[in-house]
């Protein structure tokens, strides 16, 4: 059988199938992680996003964009510098990631409140820290949405002592389906081209807040919604609602 041609075009399918199957697989996964969102909402929480490497894209998919809801902070490494006051140059560490007791500290400099809940993005779902917060949000008592490949962290050990995934802990785990490495087309001397985790795992997002949405207006609730910045009046309006939130939302970061 003939290799498949590299180009934009079988990208582009490839892509468009990984879609078609995200979107089947988590069918009920996004119901119960609409779920979490509207509750959470409702409860006059926040809803944190965590992620390390690329998977702070998707993070950023999910907090302070336009057409997101607005109780959404980032939880991220420079927070240690924003909020807790560290030099800058600790982020220069390769293995800061690892560093023993991160994940409390970065949880605590986000100072949740019990009805809070939290995402955490991580498409392998096995690197420490990662599973290092996903422990302590549960043990804090918090609900939690996983977003990982399944292909993927079905594939690899466990890195944490606890022998626990990402996926072992949520309350809902939502599906990106990427394959194992991420990358979709085939190169001919080995390995792979062109990541598909983005894609699909911020279509899971908007679905899922299309969800928390719809059943936050079906149960009478007005759902604190941004509109763009750039829109006339846009950026005053947000302001206004995320006062409510003051001291448990960051826009900053770098």
């Amino acid at each position: 059988m003939a290799e498949a041609h590299i180009s934009a075009a079988t990208f582009a399918d490839a892509g468009r199938e990984a879609v078609e199957r995200a979107v089947e697989a988590n069918k009920d996964a996004v119901a119960a992680a609409g779920r979490l969102f509207a509750d959470c909402v409702a409860a006059d929480g926040v809803i944190h996003g965590f992620g390390t490497g690329h998977s702070q894209a998707t993070v950023l998919e999910m907090v302070g964009r336009a057409g997101g809801l607005i109780p959404t902070n980032r939880i991220g490494l420079s927070d240690l510098v924003l909020r807790g006051g560290d030099d800058r140059s600790v982020l220069a560490d390769p293995l800061l990631e690892r560093s023993p007791g991160l994940a409390k500290r970065l949880y605590e400099l986000a100072t949740p409140r019990p009805q809070d809940l939290f995402v955490i993005v991580s498409n392998s779902g096995v690197n420490n820290s990662v599973v290092d917060m996903a422990l302590h949000v549960k043990e804090a008592g918090h609900k939690l949405v996983a977003l990982t490949s399944l292909i993927h962290t079905r594939a690899v050990p466990a890195l944490h002592s606890s022998g626990r995934r990402l996926a072992d802990l949520a309350d809902a785990v939502l599906d990106n389906c990427a394959p194992a490495g991420d990358a979709l087309l085939p190169l001919p001397d080995g390995g792979a081209l062109c990541g598909v985790s983005t894609i699909t795992s911020a279509l899971l997002v908007q679905m899922v807040v299309a969800e928390a949405v719809g059943l936050l207006t079906a149960e009478g609730a007005t759902a604190p919604v941004y509109i763009s910045a750039n829109l006339p009046g846009g950026f005053e309006r947000n302001a206004v609602l995320e006062e409510h939130y003051a001291g448990r939302i960051h826009r900053g970061g770098f």
